[in-house]
């Protein structure tokens, strides 16, 4: 353990007035983050004290953070983008991030239970690093259009399933609601395609089983 690192639990990251008092947002999740720490520490990475929080890094290379928010703890990845995410546990920062990743925490119970899902993913994003592997970033992503994010709100099951999607599926089904002129065909598209998202497939999936179905009536 860091020294260093040690003020950030005990005084938060000191960018708010409540740093330094009871009522930082750090003290919320103290027995969280300690576990966190300690899964961090037992996977060997080095532990740093950057931008005021908690990094922890491989052969001076930024891997994870661990932070403490309003609403829960979450340790960030900064090259989630290309971990393969096989438990559906990584949530986009904001719509438009690219790169990096959360997984949220709010039980010491949850994380106990899935120390040894949280060291593989931990893993995984050191065999990147040792592998040099880099996220294309896009000049200028696609916005979500207005029509999905209404949907989105008005149904948690259809943002989670969307938010579970790989990058590129979202990316395919963003153009695809976005091409129409008008909204009334951009909400019809994100309806007929509410199904299949729910299910986890891709928009060139459902036109592949489209295309199959025809070749074999």
């Amino acid at each position: 353990m860091n020294p260093k690192v040690d003020t950030y639990f005990t005084d938060g990251c000191g960018r708010c007035p409540l740093g330094g008092t009871p009522n930082c947002k750090v003290h919320t999740w103290t027995r969280e983050m300690a576990l966190l720490r300690h899964i961090l520490l037992d996977c060997g990475l080095t532990e740093e004290l950057k931008w005021s929080i908690p990094t922890y890094t491989y052969q001076q290379n930024n891997v994870v953070v661990l932070a403490a928010f309003n609403e829960y703890c979450a340790l960030s990845f900064f090259k989630g983008a290309l971990l393969q995410d096989e438990h559906a546990l990584l949530h986009k920062p904001g719509e438009n991030s690219q790169a990096a990743r959360l997984i949220r925490f709010t039980q010491p119970k949850k994380i106990a239970e899935m120390e040894s899902i949280l060291k593989a993913y931990i893993f995984e994003a050191i065999e990147v690093e040792k592998a040099g592997l880099k996220v294309a970033f896009k000049k200028n992503p696609e916005p979500i259009p207005e029509e999905l994010e209404q949907k989105l709100a008005e149904n948690p099951d259809l943002k989670a399933a969307f938010e579970a999607l790989t990058p590129g599926r979202q990316r395919g089904y963003i153009i695809h609601f976005s091409a129409p002129k008008q909204s009334q065909t951009r909400f019809s598209r994100i309806e007929k395609c509410t199904e299949q998202i729910l299910e986890g497939k891709g928009l060139h999936d459902r036109y592949t089983r489209k295309n199959e179905a025809k070749q074999n009536p």
